[in-house]
């Protein structure tokens, strides 16, 4: 059973950051790929990030250059900074890992909202 607890989130003013944490049960580097998703109040829940086990990281173009995501190995951690927010990056944030055989694993969530 693969669970996945995210940490970080938080009310931020316009213009801050915060850093989210998405720490595995497994090893981050046997899944397929491992993202964050957001959910926005009354909207559909949308890719923001996602860093497969190879190639290059992906982002919706609302976040580049604003958004990292990143991975620790050793920890079994993810990671997605956030810079620059905006009241629009309000949501829930979820983790995902996509299992080598396609099954999809997600996080509990973790509230995310930009406000002055």
């Amino acid at each position: 059973q693969v669970q996945l607890v995210e940490s970080g989130g938080g009310l931020v003013q316009p213009g801050g950051s915060l850093r989210l944490s998405c720490a595995a049960s497994g090893s981050v580097f046997s899944f397929d790929a491992m993202a964050w998703h957001r959910q926005p109040p009354g909207k559909q829940r949308e890719l923001v990030a996602s860093f497969p086990r190879y190639g290059s990281r992906i982002y919706v173009d609302s976040v580049k250059g604003r958004f990292t995501i990143s991975r620790d190995i050793a920890k079994n951690t993810i990671y997605l900074q956030m810079n620059s927010l905006k009241p629009e990056d309000t949501a829930v944030y979820y983790c995902n890992a996509r299992s080598v055989g396609g099954s999809q694993h997600w996080g509990q969530g973790t509230q995310v909202t930009v406000s002055s």
